[in-house]
């Protein structure tokens, strides 16, 4: 190369040398690839090409990411170790919470005493008191076809349910919920597309449907920490998730009062399964351990509270979801829609 090209060279590397170096000097990226690419360099080579070959990997790490190594740098720094526990707590020490570009941070939340709130699957305003006085002997006699054959449909679920699980309350109770958790937000679902192509309210019953899901899905969450599944009952909650669902969503498209009559009833068989695992816990056949702490914070309760508490909390929530399927029937069965009549929001 001519003189005049390497002093044309050696100009635009110097100008352009910051921007392509980001926050790093050069003699600094000169110890970090000096073993790597500068060692083979021979006696009398032009100084413009050592220059090039300097700064060629740093402009390859500049330009192949989103921010430069000094960035980066300072978000590492940035980073701080809160961890989740079991269940969406804050136990675990290891994991990391990084602070994100977009500023969308996890608010700190405390108790009413102050102290933290280790659960991020629910929040303090989310939990309440189970309301235990309710009757639990409500029952809807069936009377039209629709409604016999809502009822008979349950009642031929229960029986491989009964033969597969037998004495096994806890599995039992996993795998009721999987399957009670799909009917509310299934609903919800629906609803919620009715409202946005006719352009109107839904009278409250979308979050009424999707707050059923969700407490539902806060009993799956309590009865893991109880009973572990095995394998193959986590395949078995797939297969009967997969087919229940799509079952369900297409009754619900063809008749809603059948759908919700037929969820009243399984709730009916939900509050028998879970009166038949209070027995065997009076019993002793199966041991009354501490409830788990997702359930003490969830609904309220004492520190000193048994699995016993828990079912009866449980039994009490599955009694309410009854009473809600089965209003929800009865204003379809009275020819008027679910927006006509206010939706029981809150109704534990």
């Amino acid at each position: 190369m001519t003189r005049g090209g390497t002093k044309l060279a050696n100009s635009m590397l110097a100008l352009a040398g910051h921007r392509l170096l980001s926050t790093i000097s050069n003699a600094a990226a000169s110890k970090k690839v000096v073993s790597g690419i500068l060692v083979g360099r021979t006696v009398g080579s032009p100084a413009w090409s050592t220059t090039f070959l300097v700064r060629g990997p740093i402009f390859g790490v500049r330009n192949g990411g989103t921010m430069a190594l000094g960035e980066k740098e300072g978000e590492e720094k940035k980073v701080s170790t809160t961890g989740t526990g079991t269940g969406g707590g804050s136990d675990n020490k290891d994991e990391k919470t990084v602070a994100s570009y977009w500023g969308v941070e996890a608010p700190k939340v405390t108790k009413e005493d102050g102290t933290e709130w280790k659960w991020t699957c629910f929040r303090p305003w989310e939990t309440y008191q189970a309301d235990l006085s309710i009757d639990l002997k409500k029952h809807h006699a069936p009377v039209t076809f629709m409604d016999k054959m809502a009822y008979w449909t349950v009642k031929s679920l229960r029986w491989p349910t009964d033969l597969f699980f037998q004495r096994r309350y806890g599995c039992r109770a996993m795998m009721l919920e999987t399957v009670a958790a799909v009917p509310g937000m299934v609903g919800g679902m629906l609803l919620h597309c009715k409202s946005l192509r006719r352009f109107e309210h839904s009278g409250g019953w979308i979050k009424t449907l999707l707050e059923e899901a969700e407490n539902e899905r806060m009993h799956l969450m309590t009865f893991m920490e109880v009973a572990k599944p095995r394998w193959y009952e986590r395949a078995l909650v797939m297969t009967v998730q997969g087919v229940f669902f799509n079952a369900y969503f297409l009754g619900y498209l063809i008749s809603p009062k059948f759908a919700h009559r037929m969820v009243g009833y399984l709730e009916e068989e939900a509050i028998h399964s879970y009166t038949e695992f209070l027995k065997e816990l009076d019993k002793g056949n199966i041991e009354n351990v501490p409830a788990p702490a997702i359930a003490i914070d969830y609904w309220r309760m004492p520190p000193n509270s048994t699995l016993k508490d828990v079912v009866m909390v449980v039994r009490a929530d599955e009694a309410h979801h009854r009473d809600v399927n089965h209003f929800a029937s009865d204003i379809h069965y009275q020819g008027r829609q679910l927006r006509e009549a206010p939706a029981p929001l809150g109704y534990h």
